[in-house]
């Protein structure tokens, strides 16, 4: 019993397997139609994609912004100490 248990078992898997790629494939292939409707929609709307997140805008400007007072402090320190020569 075991045998065609295992059997039945690897029919019922293979059948589900060949279920699952064509459904996988025609989520892969792109859609022509609604993308070209998503693309004349949004112009006027700005998405995710095309501006950066808010967080990450304030860490840049803030390490840049300390970066350069970094900066400011070695080059404050080389000239301080070329004076004391």
């Amino acid at each position: 019993m075991s045998q065609t248990q295992s059997q039945t078992q690897s029919q019922t898997q293979t059948q589900t397997q060949t279920q699952t790629v064509p459904q996988a494939v025609q989520q892969a292939e792109p859609k022509t139609e609604s993308t070209t409707e998503s693309t004349t929609e949004s112009t006027t709307e700005p998405t995710i994609e095309s501006k950066f997140p808010r967080g990450l805008v304030i860490r840049l400007i803030a390490y840049l912004f300390v970066g350069h007072l970094f900066a400011f402090f070695v080059y404050l320190l080389f000239v301080l100490g070329a004076r004391n020569q």
